[in-house]
């Protein structure tokens, strides 16, 4: 069936995960804030659906600093209190704790590699039990599920689109080479 959409938007989701799912959803990124911020959007999402955190984003993003690593690492007691206070966004300790932290972690990993994203480049042929054991060591509150919805969702794993899908063709046309399971 060509051009059929993956089977969450046949069934008929909300159009903000529409819009997501063929715009953003597996397509590669490669900028550290970007994946910053999809690894704390994930992270926040633990628990809630993922339209809670659509609609919060602009919060996000805001109360964040625009998902600067190097802002987000150098937060203190009282940034961490004003995220608390901020009903923009969730507002749970652990997961406050774990942007703040991760952010910390990330630059480490820059200074050591270059970028998050050749962090990750480096470890791309890696299995999902693979990433979930390395981020488990790597980083704060990155359970399994975490783990796979941020590597689908930034390209690094295979799995965003049906084959059939029109955003899967354009997902593709966007991935470098050595994301390709098979580049030959």
């Amino acid at each position: 069936m060509a051009n059929t959409y993956c089977a969450a938007v046949r069934t008929g989701i909300d159009e903000w995960n529409k819009h997501y799912h063929d715009t953003e959803y597996g397509y590669p990124l490669t900028g550290d804030d970007e994946l910053f911020e999809r690894l704390i959007l994930e992270i926040n999402q633990a628990g809630l659906s993922w339209l809670t955190i659509l609609k919060k984003r602009e919060s996000f993003k805001k109360a964040y600093d625009n998902f600067s690593l190097e802002r987000v690492a150098a937060y203190d007691d009282e940034a961490r209190a004003r995220l608390l206070a901020d009903a923009g966004i969730i507002r749970n300790r652990l997961k406050v704790n774990a942007a703040i932290e991760n952010a910390r972690r990330i630059l480490a990993l820059r200074a050591e590699h270059g970028s998050f994203a050749k962090w990750l480049e480096a470890h791309h042929s890696n299995d999902l039990a693979a990433w979930s054991k390395l981020f488990k060591k790597t980083f704060v509150f990155t359970g399994g599920e975490i783990v796979r919805e941020f590597l689908v969702s930034t390209g690094y794993l295979e799995g965003a689109h049906d084959q059939d899908c029109p955003a899967f063709k354009k997902v593709a046309k966007h991935r470098p080479r050595w994301m390709m399971k098979n580049p030959r």
